[in-house]
């Protein structure tokens, strides 16, 4: 097991313009078994001034251990680890009871564990070999609690996980969208599109802050954790 709590040195992109002067740093545990991958992340994401890595594990347990003793905001996950699989480990974080928001790193985006932490909580997921711009968006929408997916992404991978649907999940899905109203509806799809808070607004032409009350209102309805939970119940019962 290997761990350390400080973060990476080396310079980073710079944080979104977005993010807030003077607000407390994003902080983000690494964990992957492959000490290098860890050491490109943290050239990443170490210099940027709006994110810290507060800490690195090497597997499953100790990436548990290490959240539960460092209270990150965001966790980047790897799948395959020795002793406990990212899986697991992401399972276990999402039910704890204040999780962090946990981001699957993998080399596929079509692997079949990457889906199953979808459905199991994980906030998204990148490729490892994502942009280090987007890598860093990513971090940052993750920690507000927008969707870590683009369109297209989380249209493929969605879209993979509906073609695995049983006829009971689908009714079961079915019944919770047809408890959303219209216009939840409206919102309910445009986030499974895999669209921001600000997307949705402009094109529904609403406030953001509506947007984040249907959205609230949309989870609760759906029995989903975050973003990428309903959209897959959304995707589950047909609508899209």
């Amino acid at each position: 097991m290997t761990s350390a709590d400080s973060p990476a040195p080396a310079a980073a992109p710079l944080a979104p313009s977005s993010a807030r002067e003077g607000a407390a740093p994003v902080r983000v545990v690494l964990v992957d078994d492959d000490p290098l991958v860890r050491a490109g992340l943290g050239l990443i994401l170490g210099g940027s001034p709006a994110l810290q890595v507060a800490g690195e594990a090497a597997d499953g347990l100790a990436a548990i251990d290490l959240v539960g003793r460092l209270r990150p905001d965001v966790v980047l996950m790897d799948i395959r680890m020795p002793r406990l699989d990212g899986l697991e480990a992401t399972r276990r974080l999402v039910a704890a009871a204040s999780p962090a928001r946990v981001i699957v790193l993998t080399t596929f985006d079509t692997d079949d564990m990457v889906l199953e932490a979808l459905r199991v909580g994980a906030a998204g997921f990148l490729l490892k070999d994502t942009p280090p711009d987007r890598l860093v968006a990513a971090v940052h929408a993750a920690a507000a609690g927008e969707p870590t997916l683009s369109p297209s992404v989380t249209a493929q991978l969605i879209a993979a996980v509906s073609q695995g649907s049983d006829d009971g999940r689908r009714r079961t899905a079915g019944d919770r969208v047809a408890a959303l109203t219209g216009r939840e509806q409206e919102v309910a799809l445009a986030v499974a599109r895999g669209l921001s808070n600000a997307e949705i607004a402009e094109e529904l032409y609403m406030s953001v802050p509506t947007v984040k009350t249907h959205v609230s209102r949309i989870l609760t309805k759906l029995d989903a954790a975050n973003r990428v939970q309903a959209a897959i119940v959304v995707h589950d019962a047909g609508l899209v």
